[in-house]
């Protein structure tokens, strides 16, 4: 008698389908892991001259901005997909890499881009993370007071939000003076060259009070993308799981896109992926695994940067190139649901 499957969660016939990788997750995990090490390594000893007491901190202060970048980024990526059950989006959907960008060009027209250089990074910090994990809870709280309000509504309304935050993000830009916005265009890439210390510290205990309560929820997680109905079969509280997923995502892209500046397809780059190298969708595995890709990446990218390009281009421009040709050609495969 041939098995009935239209009854069964979407996740697991997918997972069916979808053909066994040749090396089990704890095999990609190693090596990933000894990758990721061995190029931190390298990036922290391949070319250093001069008095290593001067040039060794600041290349550790740029290789944790990445190592925390690839933890907050990945995360929530992940998180992100499994609550909305689509592996296409990513937590910029919501507008805050839009928002960062308008908060930038708002200070810029109103300061002046010098003054804006010149304001102290913690100054800077606080106001750009306090707005953007600001604008989140409002539209949390606005979805999640009304009965009739759904997940898909908070993503239509990030999205018209994004929308509005660039169109005044552009009309502004355009009537500034052309030498400030030549300076204010630096600030609309990720950049790890000029993280504040003090700030990678409190980044790095912010992101790791958030991954703490995240990776508690993997089982949880699990269940949660098999669909809404079967999760609530199951006894997962869907609410209050989705809401504390969105609170940890929006903080932990607030905290990277202030640290460091926006990562759009970085996210898409390394969930997509994460999920390719895997044979199942065991968040204890997705997780670790599409953080030593962000890693793998950051690190080993900024360390063909230097040593073989001396810089010509920023890491970021390539990152998203290469992420949105991963997902157009993922999407074109047909790989992507």
């Amino acid at each position: 008698m041939r098995a009935r499957t239209g009854t069964l969660p979407t996740a697991v016939v997918q997972s069916a389908r979808r053909p066994v990788r040749s090396l089990p997750p704890a095999a990609w995990l190693v090596i990933l892991g000894v990758t990721a090490a061995a190029l931190v390594t390298a990036f922290l000893l391949v070319g250093l001259e001069g008095n290593p007491a001067y040039v060794l901190p600041r290349r550790l202060n740029r290789v944790g901005a990445m190592v925390l970048v690839a933890v907050a980024v990945g995360v929530s990526t992940v998180l992100f997909q499994t609550v909305t059950g689509n592996r296409i989006l990513t937590p910029s959907i919501m507008g805050l890499d839009a928002l960062y960008i308008l908060i930038q060009t708002v200070l810029a027209f109103v300061l002046g881009a010098g003054t804006l250089l010149t304001l102290g990074a913690p100054v800077r910090f606080a106001v750009e993370v306090s707005l953007m994990v600001g604008f989140s809870w409002l539209l949390y709280r606005w979805l999640f007071l009304g009965s009739g309000r759904s997940l898909h509504l908070l993503l239509l309304v990030g999205i018209v939000f994004g929308v509005f935050f660039r169109g005044a993000s552009s009309l502004l830009q355009r009537l500034m003076d052309p030498s400030e916005y030549i300076i204010l265009q630096d600030l609309f890439f990720a950049s790890f060259n000029r993280v504040d210390p003090l700030l990678l510290l409190i980044s790095a205990v912010a992101v790791a009070g958030l991954c703490i309560p995240a990776w508690r929820l993997r089982h949880r997680l699990d269940v949660l993308a098999l669909g809404r109905e079967t999760a609530v079969g199951l006894g997962v509280d869907y609410r209050r799981t989705v809401t504390l997923v969105l609170v940890v995502c929006s903080v932990l892209v607030a905290v990277s896109t202030a640290l460091v500046g926006p990562t759009t397809f970085f996210g898409l780059l390394v969930s997509a992926l994460a999920y390719q190298l895997c044979n199942q969708f065991r968040h204890a595995v997705v997780l670790p695994i599409a953080v030593l890709l962000g890693v793998i990446a950051l690190v080993g990218g900024q360390l063909v940067l230097e040593q073989v390009f001396a810089f010509d281009t920023a890491l970021s421009i390539v990152i998203e190139f290469t992420g949105g040709i991963v997902f157009l050609v993922l999407l074109l495969k047909g790989r992507i649901r």
